[in-house]
């Protein structure tokens, strides 16, 4: 799809990704300034999964879905949320090019359960071209020395990570918006915005989520 996003919107990416790429806290690491230097390939790191991000965001989008916070195995290295290194090697992420060459140093490529329903949940429903995908906590929270862990975010995080997430909004402002999760669910509240709220697809969700988001678009 042709990228057809208005100026007003372009300023407030901007905005965005000025927040984005700023200091995000202690036992946070942020995909979009640093490099795992135990797991990042030559080709992948910061500047890499900041022009991915830029490539998924490129689009006028009907619909974007938030979900908690960057994961080890998937935002962390791909630079996109609910976004693995393995969906992306298979073609499965629009304006995204798939490489032959590999994002990570891993024996095999990262593979995200989340991200895995959540790609193929888009394309099965027909509206991977049009959605765009967030978190409300930007960054990977992670436990502390050790970086390939995930955590939920903590209050305190979670109210200084709205900031980016209000600007992402701002930038997409006929989309519809879910609340993939509970948490995500408390953020959009936060900010007054209106939702449709998704069972998060791990943990065994997966099949409520595919049903609820098939739901929802039968509705609209």
């Amino acid at each position: 799809m042709r990228n057809t996003i208005r100026p007003v919107a372009n300023a407030a990416l901007a905005r965005f990704y000025r927040l984005l790429l700023a200091e995000c806290g202690e036992h946070v690491f942020n995909p979009w300034t640093q490099r795992d230097e135990a797991y990042d390939g030559a080709l992948n790191g910061p500047e890499a999964r900041l022009a991915r991000l830029r490539a998924h965001l490129g689009v006028d989008a009907r619909r974007i879905l938030v979900g908690e916070a960057s994961g080890y195995q998937g935002c962390h290295i791909s630079g996109i949320p609910f976004t693995s290194e393995r969906v992306i090697l298979a073609g499965e992420v629009p304006r995204v090019r798939a490489r032959a060459a590999r994002l990570s140093l891993r024996h095999i490529p990262w593979s995200e359960p989340s991200a895995t329903t959540m790609w193929g949940t888009l394309h099965a429903l027909g509206i991977a071209e049009t959605t765009v995908l967030w978190n409300a906590f930007a960054w990977h929270p992670h436990e502390p020395e050790r970086l390939q862990s995930n955590r939920t975010p903590t209050r305190v995080e979670r109210a200084e990570g709205l900031a980016a997430l209000a600007a992402l909004l701002e930038a997409f402002p006929q989309s519809e918006v879910f609340a993939v999760g509970r948490h995500a669910e408390l953020a959009l509240q936060e900010l007054g915005r209106a939702a449709t709220s998704l069972r998060h697809p791990s943990m065994g969700g997966a099949r409520r989520f595919r049903e609820g988001l098939r739901v929802a678009l039968d509705a609209a």
